[in-house]
């Protein structure tokens, strides 16, 4: 576990945000294209209805009835107040946090309450190193990509490891002023979202796939593709939502990510 965090992961910059606490990704239906319109409906309307505190509950009853609230997870709460933060949609975040309503904060109304969310930090401040964290904000600059992965721990740290064993030193953020770093990396990474083997069902998340109020962590089935072990490749097969129809599907999926590996490892040399 890394040490307290110093910095908050959430608004990093004016390029990107998360908003995976807020259920931003537990809709059934999460493509970038539904997200965006989602959110872009719900700031246009916020912006032009709610002048006060006394506006909000007709807002959340607008968008309460306007919006499709399927979730995959039903414990986690999606927030009707998540919306753009900036005319550039670059930004997800609280409609109802001061800082977008001239210093009104008025969280209070939230299904989590002012306290909760002013204060909650997610898993990932604790779990990822910092040095880790601060190599995804230099190398992500876009909203959807970048909640998806930084609340996917496995996929981060293990990538970063498999490297630093192969070139001898722990990553560090500056060494992606290199662009070819950068752009190999983030290859990796936007795997998240084009991923070829990605499972196409509407209860699974990641690693995790999701029943109603319960969720359970996915497994591959390697004796069924001749395996005896464990795919060293494990927990980020399954951090990449993959499904194998055969064997061969799982060879290209593993020489995928080694061959990413291979080419980030011979380009830290050319330094």
């Amino acid at each position: 576990m890394s040490d307290s965090p110093i910095f908050v992961l959430c608004q990093p910059d004016e390029k990107k945000s998360c908003g995976a606490c807020c259920g931003l990704y537990n809709y059934v239906d999460s493509s970038r294209s539904s997200l965006v319109q989602r959110l872009r409906l719900r700031t246009k309307r916020f912006r032009e209805l709610v002048k006060s505190p006394d506006d909000l509950k007709i807002y959340s009853m607008q968008i309460l009835a306007a919006e499709d609230f399927r979730k995959r997870y039903e414990v986690i709460h999606c927030c009707e107040y998540l919306g753009f933060l900036d005319k550039e949609e670059k930004k997800v975040g609280c409609l109802l946090h001061p800082e977008q309503n001239s210093g009104n904060d008025m969280r209070d109304v939230s299904f989590y309450g002012q306290e909760l969310c002013a204060g909650h930090l997610c898993p990932s401040h604790y779990f990822i190193p910092q040095s880790q964290s601060k190599i995804l904000i230099k190398i992500i600059d876009d909203w959807y990509l970048y909640g998806l992965i930084l609340t996917d721990i496995d996929l981060v740290t293990k990538y970063f490891q498999l490297i630093a064993d192969r070139v001898g030193t722990e990553l560090k953020p500056e060494m992606f002023n290199n662009e070819k770093l950068k752009k190999i990396a983030l290859e990796y990474f936007s795997w998240k979202i084009t991923w070829p083997f990605r499972s196409l069902e509407s209860n699974r998340l990641g690693k995790y796939y999701f029943d109603g109020s319960q969720y359970m962590i996915s497994h591959i089935d390697y004796g069924r593709f001749g395996r005896g072990d464990v795919s060293p490749l494990n927990t980020i097969l399954l951090s990449l939502c993959s499904a194998f129809k055969n064997t061969e599907d799982l060879e290209k999926a593993e020489g995928m990510i080694w061959e990413n590996i291979k080419k980030f490892t011979s380009a830290f040399h050319e330094k």
